[in-house]
């Protein structure tokens, strides 16, 4: 009824059954992982939807020694999204489904050495699943890009660096000469878009 996606990787099959609402997929190499999508497999599933009326499915990630953290949630309407785990932790990350997690079977638990992370999928009445995503850090639940400092970062510098470049004769090197009211004029519109309407503009703007 799922399927997972590690950026980079094949389709992943290895979908292990908990109980009849909590499945995993076992990651391995989770150092290595930045993105995952999570999607509905209506191939997999015989039923004409692929949720009950009422139901979706939380998505959480297991990291070695600190827990589950839920990333997002799937529904009918919204059968598939991409997880940025990279940088997900919390401090306050906790196991949320100790469904996921048997302590009397150590098979169960990863090893740490073998850097082998989880993927847990809860089938669950979709108002639980709203309380759970309104009880997210605004910047979980957001996921916006923009959220990533040094992803800010660079989409700030690349758009002075577009903006140079319309003033520029020729190529912009690290010899050309740009006047200051040029990067005065740049600044001040920056700014006012900023004040205008946040930082979604740069997400934009390509």
């Amino acid at each position: 009824m799922f399927g997972c996606i590690v950026a980079g990787r094949l389709i992943q099959t290895n979908l292990q059954q908990i109980d009849e609402t909590h499945a995993i997929f076992e990651l391995p190499n989770a150092s290595t992982i930045n993105h995952i999508c999570e999607a509905v497999d209506e191939s997999q599933c015989a039923c004409a939807v692929p949720f009950p009326d009422g139901f979706g499915a939380t998505v959480h990630f297991h990291w070695p020694g600190k827990g589950f953290q839920l990333l997002g949630a799937l529904s009918n309407e919204k059968p598939s999204a991409i997880f940025r785990v990279r940088g997900t932790f919390s401090a306050t990350s906790t196991l949320t489904h100790a469904a996921f997690h048997d302590p009397s079977n150590p098979s169960s638990i990863p090893n740490a050495a073998d850097v082998t992370a989880i993927l847990g999928i809860a089938v669950e009445p979709l108002t639980s699943i709203q309380a759970s995503l309104a009880a997210l850090p605004s910047a979980v639940a957001a996921r916006s890009p923009l959220s990533d400092p040094s992803f800010l970062a660079e989409k700030i510098v690349k758009h002075l660096f577009n903006y140079l470049a319309g003033f520029a004769e020729g190529e912009l090197t690290p010899e050309t000469f740009v006047p200051m009211g040029v990067i005065t004029r740049w600044y001040e519109s920056f700014l006012s878009k900023i004040r205008a309407g946040g930082a979604g503009f740069l997400e934009r703007e390509e």
